[in-house]
């Protein structure tokens, strides 16, 4: 039987062009879409594609196309997205976000009242340059591996535009150092080891060096108290959360990286 005939017949005789799935931390987009695959055989040969990337450190919702809508992805690129995400103050990264080399500082003295404050100065538009970990081409090489071979030197960080709609603070709590370091470590051990050759001079994410870093900051800082703020946000299409959270940051005179980061909707209209 064609793919096709398949493909409808699993969806009831209608053709379904795409499904919502739930990718989960340490997932990449094209493992959470074969593991769908292959919870129904009926796709089995039928195309699909993911229409937005998701960041390993990242889960929510992903919108994959099947079959002939694959052919128009394009139309797909520039939806509106939700997200939650948590930002911890007082820590940076290379890549924004847990996964990356981490930088730590004393923890600040971080109040909701100034963090309500900041918040309507971001709604609207808003121009950033793509972070260094992210897959935008410069000159024909993704940013990220300009990043890893210390070159960035040598080209201009280009940047982007999104539109920020709403952003609204949801809770604010304080966590140790040491339980920091111990859920971050979590988090970077639920993405299974990389050990193709093509993808060598990513080192598996740096996770070596990674670790260390997040272990550094448990003996430096473990008794220490940060502060962890959570929101929701809806933006246009390119938003970076990672980047969204180090301004939060910054607007509070301080350092910051995407604790975490689920998308909790995408905008079909």
């Amino acid at each position: 039987m064609h793919w096709f005939q398949r493909y409808k017949n699993f969806f009831t005789r209608r053709e379904v062009p795409y499904v919502f799935l739930e990718k989960a931390v340490g997932e990449t987009p094209l493992v959470a879409l074969e593991k769908y695959r292959a919870e129904h055989p009926a796709l089995t040969g039928v195309p699909m594609a993911y229409a937005g990337r998701l960041d390993p450190m990242a889960s929510g919702t992903l919108l994959i196309l099947i079959g002939d809508e694959c052919k128009q992805q394009e139309k797909y690129h520039a939806l509106d997205k939700e997200y939650e995400f948590s930002v911890l103050f007082g820590a940076s990264s290379d890549t924004g976000d847990v996964l990356g080399r981490i930088t730590a500082m004393d923890a600040p003295d971080v109040s909701e009242a100034n963090i309500r404050r900041v918040l309507p100065t971001l709604v609207g538009p808003i121009t950033l340059p793509y972070p260094h970990f992210s897959s935008k081409t410069v000159r024909g090489k993704p940013l990220h591996v300009w990043t890893l071979e210390n070159r960035l030197d040598e080209i201009d960080i280009p940047t982007y535009t999104s539109t920020i709609y709403t952003l609204t603070l949801n809770t604010v709590i304080q966590k140790s150092g040491v339980d920091i370091s111990k859920e971050a470590l979590t988090k970077i051990e639920t993405i299974p080891p990389v050990t193709e050759a093509s993808k060598a001079l990513g080192r598996d994410f740096r996770r070596d060096d990674v670790r260390k870093d997040w272990k550094q900051f448990e003996e430096t800082h473990g008794s220490e108290i940060y502060t962890i703020a959570t929101f929701t946000c809806k933006a246009s299409s390119g938003m970076y959360m990672r980047s969204l959270s180090e301004i939060i940051a910054q607007k509070l005179g301080t350092t910051g990286l995407a604790y975490a980061i689920h998308r909790t909707k995408i905008f079909l209209s």
